[in-house]
This record gives C-alpha cells, structure tokens and sequence, in this order.
C-alpha cells in the first residue's frame, strides 16, 4: 500500500470525528517551552491580513482566535465535513474541500495557514502551488509541521519507526518544497517537552493506530517525559 493511499486513509478515519484529534490535544495539557501554536499566530499578526484562508483547520480554534484578535475574516476549508460543521458552529465561513483544488480566485487572500496538515496532502507540490495561487503578491503562508524527533520517546517505546518520517512535508525536508513555490521562505523552530501519565500515553497511543504497540505494555511506574519539535514556515509570494 502507498504511503498516499496511507494518509488519504488517516485523513477520513482520524478526523470524521472530533474525538481522536481531542485525545492527541489533550496530551499537550503540561507542553513546556516553545508553543508553535503561538508562534504560528504571531507570524499572522505580524502581516495583519484583512482576508485569512485556512485549510485543513481541523475544529478551528486558530481561525476562531484570528478572527476576534485580529478582526480578519477567515475562510475555512476541510476534508472533513464534521470538522467544517464545528467550524461553522464557531462562526468561521467554512466548507468541505480539497488543498489540491482550491475553490477560490487567484489573488484571494492576504494570508493563507496551514498547520500540521501539508504531511497529509497526497499531492504536496499541488497543494503548495494552489495555496500560493490564491494569495496575493507579497501574501503570506504560515504552515507548521513537526519533526521526525517529535514524540521520539513514544516511539521507543513503542518500539517502531517514527510515523513522520514518511511524511513529505516536516521540520527537516519542508523548506525545499516551499522554496519551488514562493520567492522566501524562512523557518522558525519550536523545541519543547510533555509529561504524560499511563492514561494520557494510552488515550493518545489508542487515537494512533502507528503507536497501538503502547496499549500492550505494562503500566509505567513513572509519568514519561516527552520531547516536542515543530517548525513553523513562513512563506511569501513575490
């Protein structure tokens, strides 16, 4: 099986509910260090866009924060249609689609995001030069995505290789890509580490089929602590 036909895969079981993507977020609760999150919201303010595209924004609390902070309109657009409706119950303008295919005009938007979802896009090349389309001239596209030492002690111990090492676009090979699509591109990493217990580890393990491993092992005696790498890209059109 493709890794393509993998991720496609991951994409429809993972986020046709809220509940898997609530579990993985929950294990950040105690995060020490660097956010990327914030620093992805930092690398929009400083541009202040009128009009924000985000795609695969998965329940949009991002968007939600653009919006009221910085008073830009958001457009949200996402695979799948549960996470489009949570969006839309947050007031973001948001509709089901594809980061291939973008439905909107060249020149659309001021600033574009995209936060841990290029790795997903079967198509990454498509996907960059749509993204990169529908913003303006000396538009922005922050996209985040992590690196393969992420998480590396959940790994371990799972006793597999790291799932984001197969991914197309994350901290160590993300920049060339962009580079083939936008005239800069600067990188901004973001370095950290998470505690969690035996039940956060297992909530997070059972909402990963790649770490499913965890779920047979003994109990921990001791809560494990985790590293956290990520990089936040910001690039702009000419």
């Amino acid at each position: 099986m493709s890794s393509r036909i993998d991720e496609a895969g991951f994409v429809r079981e993972h986020y046709a509910t809220e509940e898997n993507l609530a579990a993985r977020r929950s294990a950040y609760a105690n995060a020490e260090g660097d956010d990327p999150r914030e620093l992805a919201f930092q690398a929009v303010v400083e541009v202040r866009p009128r009009r924000l595209l985000e795609v695969g924004g998965g329940e949009g609390e991002l968007a939600e924060r653009i919006a009221a902070e910085i008073g830009a309109e958001v457009v949200g657009i996402d695979q799948s249609e549960r996470m489009v409706e949570i969006q839309r119950s947050k007031g973001i303008d948001a509709k089901a689609g594809d980061a291939q295919e973008l439905p909107f005009m060249d020149g659309e938007f001021d600033a574009a995001v995209a936060a841990w979802m290029l790795y997903h896009v079967p198509d990454l090349d498509r996907g960059l030069e749509e993204l990169a389309r529908v913003l303006r001239p000396g538009g922005r596209l922050v996209a985040v995505t992590n690196s393969v030492e992420h998480l590396q002690e959940l790994w371990d111990l799972a006793g597999r290789d790291t799932s984001f090492r197969r991914f197309t676009f994350r901290s160590e090979n993300g920049e060339g890509p962009l580079q083939r699509h936008f005239a800069r591109v600067e990188r901004r990493d973001s370095s950290g580490w998470v505690t969690m217990d035996d039940a956060t580890m297992r909530r997070y393990a059972a909402a990963w089929e790649d770490l499913h491993p965890i779920l047979d092992l003994p109990p921990l005696e001791a809560p494990l602590r985790i590293r956290c790498r990520s990089t936040v890209f910001v690039a702009e059109t000419d």
